[in-house]
């Protein structure tokens, strides 16, 4: 899944007998070329707060804050295609992790305009109940009355079910849970689902039911891989299947620009094109999927259409979510390009040069630097 490049230089570093420091430091060099931080995750996500930067805290758009609690960066299984993958290389300076729940709650209770928090990974099913409490029965408290949804990303469902089924304290996470929506919030579990096959197991489905007896939201997401599931039928058949667990369909990713992405990525118009012909086949109740949508710099870019517009063929593209809310629902086109992968790749159409969000968020760009 390495470039022939990468490849190449691992191969012949062990060919030749090289000491284990050196395939390591070769193995560094390669991980850093492979655009670990996408997005301006390190440069722009990380939020200040009393004057010191929340390492375990990224805060990318007004409402969401996205929170990695040490205990979670870890996973059942890596994903080759993971855009986390930096998570678990052993690499300190790439890693995002925070222990101290104290700090998350400050930074919560000074940002009244804060609704939903996102625990993500690695992996938060891989923590024990009594350490996830830690994080979430503190938001029972009227300080934290604005924190209306708690998201959960997770692909436990189907690589460690059992989490809700027959762990020692699954009847006391879906308790914890349980509590929390009785309180009044909304919790949403984000199951990470790929192919329809990863659903037909029993244990699945009991994990299922016990997360719904609880009143937590099932939502589900997915990138859009090559050799996995670039074909309409397979989402289709996901989406079909989900509505009748009463998993709501939720997205459908583009693989990020990192990692093995060259294995994985799908040309932007092909994936427009998956998209289109599976949710051709399906009810409306499973067209709430939303995609294909990029997680890129500026915001979360979904492509909406390949039409013709003054006599140009373009790309239609709008923002889900954005770094100025503003920009949200705005329409924009790219020429079209039957090879790009993603944002980068794409160029303005009818006679623009530049987005129209270019210069807002070059501006955000400046201003992040200069504060580092």
């Amino acid at each position: 899944m390495l470039s022939s490049e990468h490849f190449q230089r691992m191969a012949d570093l062990h060919r030749s007998g090289a000491d284990p420091a050196s395939v390591e430091e070769a193995a560094r060099e390669i991980r850093l070329e492979l655009n670990p931080h996408p997005a301006g995750q390190m440069e722009l996500n990380v939020p200040v707060h009393e004057g010191a930067p929340l390492e375990g805290v990224q805060h990318k758009y007004r409402e969401t804050v996205l929170f990695f609690p040490s205990q979670g960066q870890t996973c059942h299984s890596y994903c080759t295609f993971c855009f986390r993958w930096a998570q678990f290389v052993g690499m300190k300076e790439l890693k995002f992790a925070e222990t101290d729940a104290s700090r998350l709650h400050d930074y919560l209770a000074s940002h009244r305009e804060v609704t939903d928090l996102l625990l993500t990974g690695g992996d938060p099913m891989v923590m024990k109940t009594k350490v996830i409490a830690r994080y979430l029965e503190p938001l029972l408290g009227p300080r934290f009355d604005h924190v209306q949804t708690i998201r959960i990303g997770s692909k436990s469902l189907t690589f460690w079910p059992q989490r809700f089924v027959s762990d020692a304290d699954a009847d006391e996470l879906l308790s914890l849970l349980e509590r929390l929506v009785r309180a009044g919030k909304h919790v949403a579990f984000m199951a990470h689902l790929n192919h329809w096959r990863e659903m037909e197991t029993d244990v699945f489905q009991r994990a299922v039911e016990r997360l719904h007896s609880a009143g937590v939201v099932i939502r589900s997401q997915a990138p859009l891989l090559r050799h996995i599931n670039d074909n309409p039928r397979v989402w289709s058949t996901m989406w079909r299947n989900q509505v009748s667990l009463g998993i709501v369909p939720y997205y459908m990713f583009v693989e990020r620009d990192t990692g093995a992405r060259a294995h994985f990525e799908v040309p932007l118009v092909r994936a427009h094109e998956v998209y289109t012909r599976a949710i051709q086949r399906v009810s409306g109740l499973a067209r709430t999927v939303r995609g294909p949508s990029m997680s890129a710099a500026p915001g979360k870019v979904e492509v909406t259409g390949v039409t013709e517009v003054a006599g140009e063929k373009v790309l239609a593209l709008r923002f889900l979510q954005a770094r100025n809310p503003e920009w949200v629902g705005r329409p924009f086109f790219a020429r079209h390009d039957e090879e790009a992968t993603w944002l980068t790749g794409l160029r303005p159409a009818l006679g623009e040069d530049r987005w129209f969000w270019q210069d807002e968020f070059d501006s955000m760009l400046a201003a992040r630097a200069s504060v580092s």
